[in-house]
């Protein structure tokens, strides 16, 4: 009863918001160029893709302060932490599993080769100029890992013609001060940015746990939190209209958590690389880019070392654009990927290397946009896999799309999933996966809205069961979902909404089949509210959140929950800005993994400068 009541509130919500609208501006709507979907240039109007855009303007508007606060109730996006800040934070997109997320920093390619997944808690926000979320399978574009979708983030750029400074420097709840700073130019030929950032608090108790449950430990203590980070890009045109880019992140964490075989964790995150762009003929342009990714973390209890995984992805990418025909567009790219462990836990394989050579073809006939892709990999352990994509859109009127798609792709599994000691099972199979969506999309002067309908099943799903602690084969699960997101102006607010249905099934013919798989929730609705009063900006977030099960059995049940955040802004003058947001302002408890705490009632205040 309680769920469908969440539903009922949750659709109503949605389409409360649809009365009353006035014309919009221009730029509330204007739509960003994004290179995720296709690997290709193109505006998010013609991308075939459900995709999402976060900007600096929108971080900064929405004073959003981690990566799990920006992803947190986007479209199709389900989030699990353990424990607040800095604690472990994992994305599951359209109910996929946490490592079917490919994610790259400046079209690098990041993430633990041992777990599969990327240390979201560890990349600060402000080190980011924007986000790209592409939602389906693209392993026909860039090989494994991409069931559910890409992530790609985008470190800040210099765009002004004279020398920039910026600033902001702030403090709250949990004993936390956080501050960063950065120098920016935009020059005739080329332009660079620098940012160095920090953050530091002490945290509250991370999780309820006892001895024989959650964390397997007693530690009601405060579990606190430091990272300092830096990041360089920079790029230049040369006069023969050669263009290349170079980019630098580090991210150094230490983080303070509850468990019985550690309790602190060092973690370094490294990613550099360079893209080159060049164009042989007016038809044909090549693009070269290649880098390298580190993830190294150090785990204590207390102050004794227990153990050490470092992980190195090294990738190259070659990507060949050729223009065959107006509105037509063919790429052939291949990669490659070598992944390398060093831990002093006794993995049976260290190294492994992935060839992959791809093909896709852009065209519009007679008002119809086809996109196709084709794929094979070769990977070291598991051998070939073919993958595809098929996408189709139509304008049923001025202003209304029909789309289509189709999209294979596979996972191979991880080297903790299939070496590390007691708690991994060699026998793991790759995962494979179809998916099917059918959208509508459109735009009026009021704004923008898209619906979307999805389905997606994966053979032999890599599911941990906490009842023993192991990774496992599921046989097949089946994932339905709705997505509808709409944008507006109403009277001179600006909002943004968007309602998430899931139907996450395990479908394999064991004692599990029909249940939900773990940590995905079934309902999400999220709607955020914006108005400038003169120089007064006010706004708020209602999050709602449907109940999920933490265990494949679904004997462990973690509640509903609605949290609410409001955030204001002054404007000292074009300069200056003063900031402050109350988090979570009735003091909802809640959980996104069984026994780990969340943020209660908080706040924080800071004060920015950019010219």
């Amino acid at each position: 009863m309680q769920k469908n009541r969440i539903s009922v509130l949750t659709l109503l919500s949605l389409a409360a918001i649809t009365p009353g609208i006035t014309a919009a501006s221009d730029n509330q709507y204007e739509k960003p160029v994004i290179v995720s979907a296709t690997r290709t240039a193109q505006t998010t109007d013609s991308t075939l893709a459900s995709v999402t855009v976060i900007t600096r303007s929108d971080i900064e508007r929405q004073q959003v302060r981690s990566m799990q606060d920006l992803f947190r109730g986007l479209p199709g996006i389900n989030i699990s932490n353990s424990g607040g800040a800095g604690k472990s934070t994992f994305v599951h997109m359209r109910g996929t599993e946490s490592d079917h997320v490919l994610v790259m920093i400046d079209n690098i390619k990041v993430g633990s080769a041992t777990s599969g997944t990327t240390a979201f808690e560890n990349i600060p926000i402000d080190q980011i100029e924007r986000v790209e979320i592409v939602r389906g399978p693209r392993s026909s574009l860039y090989g494994s890992e991409a069931i559910g979708g890409v992530i790609h983030i985008f470190t800040r750029k210099g765009d002004s013609k004279e020398l920039k400074p910026s600033f902001n420097f702030g403090g709250g709840s949990y004993n936390t001060l956080e501050g960063s700073a950065s120098l920016s130019r935009k020059m005739s030929q080329g332009w660079f940015n620098m940012t160095a950032s920090g953050i530091g608090s002490r945290g509250f108790n991370a999780c309820n746990g006892t001895d024989f449950a959650g964390c397997f430990t007693t530690e009601p203590d405060r579990d606190g939190y430091r990272n300092v980070a830096g990041s360089m890009r920079a790029g230049y045109t040369f006069q023969n209209g050669l263009e290349i880019e170079g980019n630098f992140m580090r991210s150094e964490g230490k983080t303070e958590f509850d468990g019985s075989f550690a309790n602190k964790v060092n973690l370094m995150q490294q990613v550099f690389g360079g893209t080159a762009r060049y164009a042989p003929a007016d038809f044909w342009r090549i693009n070269v880019i290649g880098g390298r990714s580190l993830e190294d973390s150090d785990n204590f209890l207390n102050t004794a070392f227990q153990s050490r995984f470092n992980t190195q992805r090294d990738t190259v990418t070659i990507l060949n654009d050729f223009t065959v025909a107006k509105n037509q567009l063919l790429t052939i790219g291949a990669d490659y990927q070598h992944d390398q462990v060093k831990s002093t836990e006794a993995y049976t394989l260290h190294t492994r290397t992935n060839w992959g050579v791809f093909g896709q073809h852009q065209a519009t006939f007679a008002k119809h946009d086809i996109q196709l892709s084709l794929r094979h990999d070769d990977n070291q352990q598991f051998g070939g896999r073919v993958t595809g994509n098929a996408g189709w859109s139509y304008p049923f009127t001025d202003n209304v799309r029909l789309l289509a798609n189709f999209g294979s792709a596979f996972k191979a599994p991880t080297f903790n999933e299939l070496y590390f000691p007691g708690f991994s099972n060699a026998q793991l199979r790759p995962e494979d996966s179809r998916s099917y969506e059918f959208g509508l999309r459109g735009k009026d002067g009021w704004g923008n809205w898209s619906f979307s309908l999805y389905e997606t099943h994966i053979d032999h799903l890599i599911a941990f069961d906490a009842s023993t602690f192991i990774p496992v084969n599921v046989d097949q699960s089946r994932i339905r979902g709705f997505e509808g997101i709409v944008s507006a102006e109403i009277k001179g607010w600006l909002l943004n909404g968007n309602l998430t249905l899931l139907d996450p099934q395990n479908r394999s013919s064991g004692p599990n089949r029909g249940n939900i798989l773990p940590r995905r929730a079934e309902q999400s609705f999220r709607i955020n509210a914006d108005r400038q009063f003169g120089p007064y900006r006010l706004g708020a977030t209602l999050l709602v959140e449907g109940e999920r099960y933490d265990d494949l059995a679904n004997t462990r049940k973690l509640d509903s929950y609605v949290k609410f955040d409001l955030r204001t802004e002054y404007i000292i003058n074009k300069n200056w800005r003063l900031q402050g947001r109350i988090e979570n302002l009735f003091n909802e408890r809640y959980e996104t993994a069984a026994f780990f705490n969340q943020p209660g009632r908080n706040f924080i205040a800071m004060l920015r400068y950019q010219p």
